[in-house]
């Protein structure tokens, strides 16, 4: 596993689009995806410990969200023969026993996680309902020990969309285990 932070990505920057089937073959377009006030999009998996640790604060933020009008889906990047855990029967799993009640859906060519510039499980971004991106950084300070969690990023800056105050232009980077790229 090679440890990478999430890059700097210029904040308005257009959210690209994209096509993607979830495990059992439902098609989602992006444009789709949008809550009235914006989209939380996750690029994640399901065996990289990284991942793993923030999974139930992603189902929960998404829950959170979805009341504050905004969507959540999560893009799988890592469907590669070398990683049989993020196969999507075994993303099927995930869904069941997480509860994931948004899109988990498969980047089989990698072509979204490539538009998005995505490098890490996982990757946050957050766009307005203009599809502009206002928020690419961290869940919060602890991904290892939630108890140990002193500042929740993600969610502050989920209330400020909601709520139309200004999002911090601090936003420190997500990090997690390297998108596992076809040759």
């Amino acid at each position: 596993m090679v440890l990478l932070e999430s890059i700097t990505i210029p904040l308005g920057t257009k959210m690209p689009s994209f096509e993607l089937k979830d495990p059992k073959g439902k098609i989602y377009k992006s444009g789709e995806q949008y809550g009235e006030r914006g989209l939380l999009l996750v690029f994640t998996c399901n065996h990289c410990p990284y991942a793993i640790a923030v999974w139930p604060r992603v189902v929960r933020l998404a829950a959170y969200a979805r009341n504050m009008k905004i969507n959540a889906v999560a893009i799988n990047p890592n469907i590669h023969p070398d990683y049989p855990d993020d196969a999507p029967d075994k993303m099927i799993g995930k869904i069941k026993e997480l509860g994931i009640t948004f899109p988990y859906l498969i980047d089989e060519t990698q072509e979204t996680a490539k538009a998005f510039k995505a490098q890490c499980t996982p990757d946050i971004y957050l766009f307005d309902k203009k599809h502009a991106l206002v928020y690419h950084g961290r869940i919060d300070d602890n991904w290892q020990d939630e108890s140990k969690v002193t500042r929740e990023e993600l969610k502050e800056a989920l209330n400020n969309l909601a709520t139309g105050q200004p999002i911090s232009l601090v936003q420190k980077p997500s990090m997690g285990c390297s998108i596992k790229w076809r040759t």
